[in-house]
């Protein structure tokens, strides 16, 4: 068997010195023809391999180049330099890959991270995505056991629907039809009953719908996929295509559904911090350098670290959406106008407003609630003042709102009502109806942007930067 290797952060977390074992892995550093830094993706921490000199041919030397992949087979001895505490002693050894070490893109120095972004293929091999992405691994782990623990049922919802959940209009169009002279109808519009569907479809913008379809046989249901908005958002918080995680629970109101979604943030941050601790601290550490050269009041007031113990351990601030509005209007930051967007109630909340909650107010996660209808969906529940809705938003630090959620809308007459003076189509969505119609109760659920989760934990500023290959306007590269 070719593979009989020993992962390297398994090795350095032993003391198995005067034992033979065979590594694999990327060269990350050769210096003075002996000693070659070895990494193999399972740590950020390289293993130091000793060519003894004459070991090696001056070709094969020469091959010991950046990203060149190599398989070691030697003994496992205690190392005389600093920062390790054992080395491996070289008795095989065997070049599986080459690496032009001229046309290598990714030199052992510091790269920009827009740089890095340019060479996405690559940028794992770097010690900070490295980090992100094992981090990003263990929060989707930490998700599917939390809600397995609880008895959830893990749904996969449709990719390509013909519903527009959110009722955005901002979508993907999917179609066979040829798009130099799709079929029309007389007035003119494109004849749909002639592509692959016979209708209109879209890549969907999420699975909330689908997921109440499910709450109410199974009771609580939870889906974990790729949605896709068609924003022409270039920021630092967009993407076009990212994954979500939505809950939906039958039997459930506003106040259990704001329960349960802060003990489920709390629990995957801790559990990130119990079992990727070396690579956050890492990404603190990144965090902190990078700051350094901001000026004092862009810089965040708590370390990473320091701010996802916080969260882990204190309990999250709850406000109604007109408690909100009333601190921000009494902020000195609106009354010295330092607010790009005004604040009136009925406003959407920009990420201003709800960074200045977290951050300089309350400084801890805020749990807004009761927003005004008519900039929220027409899903959720109206309140009995006719004004708002039982809706909830979790505002976090660094980045505002992470979760978004609320008590669905359980009586038919008066989702109905919502439809109609929303213009959404009720004959399209009679399906979503029934479950109104056949035993209806009352049932809540929140969305959680993934991205912006592993941005919260890893410490990173762009969202382009915690996920594998970025699908942002003008740009799908890989």
């Amino acid at each position: 068997m070719f593979n009989k290797r020993v992962k390297i952060k398994d090795l350095l977390a032993t003391d198995a010195t005067g034992q033979e074992v065979t590594v694999m892995g990327w060269v990350r550093g050769f210096r003075n023809n002996q000693f070659i830094a070895l990494n193999d993706g399972s740590t950020n921490n390289n293993l130091q391999v000793v060519v003894e000199l004459g070991m090696l041919d001056e070709t094969t030397l020469k091959r010991i180049t950046t990203s060149a992949s190599i398989k070691v087979t030697g003994e496992v001895v205690p190392s005389l330099g600093k920062g390790q505490k054992l080395e491996l002693k070289a008795k095989t050894f065997e070049i599986l890959g080459d690496s032009d070490a001229e046309a290598y893109p990714i030199q052992p120095k510091k790269h920009s991270l827009e740089f890095l972004r340019e060479k996405a293929h690559l940028r794992f091999r770097t010690n900070t995505f490295g980090a992100v992405f094992r981090v990003r691994h263990t929060l989707a782990f930490a998700i599917h056991k939390f809600f397995h623990e609880k008895g959830f049922v893990y749904m996969h919802t449709p990719i390509i629907t013909a519903s527009d959940a959110e009722g955005a209009g901002e979508m993907f169009r999917v179609t066979t039809l040829p798009f130099d002279n799709p079929p029309r109808n007389e007035d003119g519009t494109i004849d749909f009953k002639e592509d692959f569907f016979g209708k209109s479809t879209n890549l969907t913008v999420s699975g909330q719908l689908e997921g109440e379809l499910g709450a109410t046989a199974f009771g609580e249901i939870y889906t974990f996929g790729p949605t896709f908005r068609a924003e022409n958002s270039n920021t630092a918080r967009h993407l076009a295509e990212f994954w979500m995680i939505e809950p939906e629970m039958a039997f459930c109101d506003l106040e259990d559904n704001m329960n349960l979604a802060e003990e489920f943030i709390r629990y995957i941050i801790k559990y990130a911090l119990d079992h990727n601790r070396e690579d956050i601290e890492f990404l603190a550490q990144r965090l902190a350098d990078e700051e350094k050269s901001l000026p004092q009041d862009k810089r965040s007031e708590m370390g990473l670290l320091e701010k996802l113990d916080f969260v882990v351990n204190n309990q999250f601030e709850r406000i109604t959406y007109t408690e909100a509005i009333d601190i921000l209007l009494q902020s000195p930051a609106y009354k010295k106008k330092k607010f790009q967007y005004d604040v009136k109630w009925g406003i959407d909340m920009q990420s201003e407003h709800e960074r200045y909650l977290v951050e300089k107010h309350f400084k801890k996660p805020v749990i807004v609630t009761n927003y005004p209808k008519d900039i929220k969906a027409f899903y959720m529940r109206v309140n009995d003042d006719g004004k708002t809705v039982a809706a909830m938003d979790i505002l976090a630090p660094g980045i505002g709102e992470i979760v978004g959620g609320s008590q669905r809308e359980e009586r038919l007459d008066v989702l109905t009502s919502r439809m109609a003076d929303m213009h959404v189509p009720v004959e399209e969505l009679s399906w979503y109806l029934d479950t109104r119609r056949f035993g209806t109760v009352p049932h809540a659920g929140f969305g959680l942007g993934f991205e912006r989760l592993v941005l919260f934990v890893t410490g990173m500023t762009n969202i382009r930067d915690v996920i594998a290959f970025p699908r942002t306007p003008k740009n799908a590269e890989f």
